[in-house]
Parts: structure tokens; sequence; C-alpha cells
């Protein structure tokens, strides 16, 4: 998310209740998760599996629990609890705005965009031009839609990332992450009824410009569909997943978080993909392999009675 206008550290230190170290004169320009921060950005660590990725990361302003020595050129704001600070943070720049019609008034809808009866368009959506959105689509506020983009009835864009910290030392254990990034959908994409495109957790979800999704498909937060891609009915991505131009995924496919799926590639029907795949070449079963090298295991599985009986000398 960017801010509106720059953010002294020293406002956000005493806003945080936080220790500044290093550079006390920085602005944040935005706050980004790690996965996707750039210069300016504020980010936050609070695990030590993550503190060097944190640190070494293109973050201005980090958020962090332990006062470790600080890279040249960033600020650290030394609070106990980072995560909270993450949300305090959001809650303030980014704050929910209730509903008060069916059609923001704030959302801006372009020339020969046909909205039906029941499509929910919340505050600052863009819609581009010759759209057409079905009956009970619901669009969540700083939504972006393209031009001629078809969205099909009870379709959801912009939903809140699935995204919690678990904490065991309290009655409620899972706090939410909250989200303050976009769901974007770039020119003549169409996404088929029933599917779901969250928001970014701090960034952008993209859909790549001329994607056609069927019905019945989730994508999670964070992710980066390419251009040109087709997914079949019920496949799922998790988050910060980057899919690139013309993907194939077939029905059921299930994509796990943080990898990439390169171009061209096609993955079949009820594939699991754990990691990420090379371009161009496809890919079958769960976890997936080569399709050709999987289909020749198979074939080989299916003999196995049949060599058993042989090696044994019994009848079938």
């Amino acid at each position: 998310m960017q801010f509106e206008q720059p953010v002294p550290v020293q406002w956000l230190a005493e806003f945080l209740g936080a220790e500044i170290k290093g550079d006390a004169g920085q602005l944040a320009i935005g706050i980004n998760e790690i996965h996707k921060v750039s210069a300016g950005d504020i980010s936050f660590v609070d695990f030590e599996k993550y503190y060097n990725k944190c640190l070494n990361s293109a973050a201005t302003i980090i958020i962090i629990n332990k006062d470790v020595p600080c890279p040249e050129g960033k600020t650290l704001l030394v609070t106990s609890e980072p995560f909270d600070a993450y949300t305090k943070i959001v809650r303030r720049f980014r704050p929910f705005e209730p509903a008060t019609k069916m059609i923001s008034d704030s959302a801006v809808i372009g020339e020969g965009t046909i909205i039906q009866p029941g499509v929910f368009v919340g505050n600052h959506v863009t819609i581009g031009k010759d759209c057409i959105i079905h009956p009970n689509v619901t669009i969540y506020d700083h939504s972006v839609i393209g031009n001629n983009v078809v969205l099909h009835a009870g379709t959801v864009i912009g939903a809140d990332a699935f995204y919690f910290k678990r904490r065991k030392d309290r009655e409620v254990q899972y706090d939410k992450m909250l989200s303050c990034g976009r769901a974007v959908i770039e020119d003549d994409v169409e996404i088929g009824a029933c599917c779901t495109v969250d928001r970014g957790v701090s960034h952008d979800t993209v859909v790549g410009r001329g994607t056609k999704l069927d019905n019945h498909i989730q994508i999670g937060h964070d992710t980066v569909v390419g251009r040109n891609c087709i997914m079949a009915s019920q496949v799922g991505i998790a988050g910060v997943a980057t899919v690139e131009d013309e993907v194939i995924l077939w029905g059921q496919v299930g994509v796990s978080k943080d990898l990439t799926i390169g171009k061209g590639a096609v993955v079949l029907a009820q594939s699991g993909v754990p990691s990420s795949l090379e371009a161009g070449k496809t890919y079958f079963g769960s976890p997936v392999e080569d399709a050709k090298t999987k289909m020749r295991e198979l074939g080989w599985i299916k003999r196995i009675p049949e060599m058993w009986h042989k090696l044994n000398g019994t009848a079938k």
C-alpha cells in the first residue's frame, strides 16, 4: 500500500511507541510485507528465521522486535509486537469504510460498462470501459477492473487475504493480518461464476490481460497471474504465487504458496503443485512430475500384480 503522502519516521515511532535505531530522518512512502517491498517501504519482522531476509530487503524502514545492528541507509523501529504495529498502521491509513449503497459514489465506472442487478461495487473501485458485471458480483473497496472484462454471477473480487498469526498463549489464537492491498483485473479478462480473487495483504493480487477463469476458482492474496492463462474449474492457488504468461491449469489443480509456474507450462487435472515448475513443460500428479514420466510410472504400477504372480508362479 502506498501512502497519500510521505510519513516521517519520527511520527511513526511516536504513533507506535517504538524506539528508533538508525536514520531518524527517513520518510516512508508505503507499507508492504517482505515478499513485495521496495525502497521507501515499511516492512516488519517478528520471527528470527526471517531477520536477515528482512534486514537485507529493499525496505527502508523495518519494524522489528529485537535490538540488532541497523543496516546502512535504513531505519529500525524496535517494538515488542511488530505484527500489532503493522495492523495499527493499516487501520490508520486504510480504515474500513462502511458501504451506504450498492454502488459507491466514489466508484469510477467506464463508458459502455453494464452493471447487472444485485452487483455491489465498493468504495474507490475503478471499472474500465465495455465491461459486463453479472448479477450478485461483489467488488470490494479499492479494486481495479480493466476494460472489456466479464465477471460472472456470484464472483467476489478483493476479499481479505486468508492470513493469520497464531498466538498459542491466547484464548483466541489467531490474529488477523489486515489487508490493505488491492485486487487488479487487467483488460480482456473473463472470470466465471462463483470465483474469488483475494486482495493483496499489502500489495496487489493481479490477473493478467486476456486470462480466462472457469467457475469456482480461488486466487490467493498477492498472487500474480500472467497474460493469456487458462484455468479450469476448481483450481486453487495459494498466496504469493507467480503464474507466468500462457500457463494452463486444468480442473482441480492445487498450487502452493511462494512459487513460480513458468511460462507456457501445462498442469493436468487433479495435480498438486508444491514447488516451482519450469516453463514450457506438461506436468501431472501429486506432487507433480513431468507428465510423460508420471504416466509411465502409473503404467508400471498397474503391472505390479501381474509381475507378482509371474514371480511367484501363481495364477491371477
